[in-house]
């Protein structure tokens, strides 16, 4: 073979192991970025799941110490759909709501302010389903209700909720004939008590600590 023919071979020999080279260099980058990205994306998917985890549990411990405390007192807890929550003017009755006490529905365009009102002060139905709307806590008792009674829920009414004294809250005397001797309303969701005990007050609490600012409208 000629020097010139031997000269070309080993060019070309170089030129394929060059190109060879360069494939493997090219499938090994393509493979660290491959993997880069997977471990990236198992990383964003762990933080997800871990964070959406982590409020489920408190959600769910949260409803478990509501139904415990709410069976001790033979209290009844129930969630309903949305009825509405448009603006009226007209006067509301009890006739215009599918719960007893309200949940959520149309009502006016004065919220209830927070607070706690003297038998016979209490707001309107149509003002407090609104103040339901803006996250509040209504702690609501019968007409009849033994003063010593009230004096607990006055208590109650005074305890923090999230890290804040009588938080989000109202304690009024019901309006509405509700056929509970005392409940806790909130923005879709009620506990009701056909009896009021001691062992009333744990179930009122609980709620509260699982519903306030649960609302549609977050007002402050």
């Amino acid at each position: 073979m000629s020097s010139r023919q031997e000269e070309k071979e080993q060019r070309r020999r170089e030129r394929e192991e060059r190109e060879q080279a360069e494939q493997s260099a090219a499938k090994r980058k393509r493979l660290v970025q491959i993997v880069g990205a997977v471990v990236v994306g198992a990383a964003i998917v762990i933080g997800v799941v871990l964070a959406l985890a982590g409020g489920k549990d408190e959600n769910v411990a949260g409803a478990t110490d509501l139904a415990s405390a709410a069976k001790a007192a033979d209290c009844v807890v129930r969630s309903f759909p949305n009825e509405g929550q448009a603006h009226v003017e007209k006067q509301l009755t009890i006739k215009d709501f599918k719960t007893n006490p309200p949940t959520s529905g149309d009502h006016n365009i004065t919220p209830a302010p927070d607070g706690l009102y003297a038998p016979g002060n209490e707001p309107e139905l149509r003002n407090w389903v609104h103040t339901l709307e803006h996250g509040r806590i209504l702690f609501q008792y019968a007409k009849g209700t033994p003063a010593p009674r009230v004096a607990q829920l006055q208590q109650l009414y005074n305890e923090s909720a999230l890290g804040k004294p009588a938080y989000h809250s109202v304690l009024m005397r019901n309006n509405t004939n509700m056929p509970f001797a005392v409940a806790a309303v909130a923005w879709r969701h009620y506990v009701g008590c056909s009896a009021f005990t001691d062992k009333t007050i744990p179930a009122l609490r609980a709620f509260r600590e699982l519903y306030v600012d649960k609302a549609p409208e977050q007002i402050p």
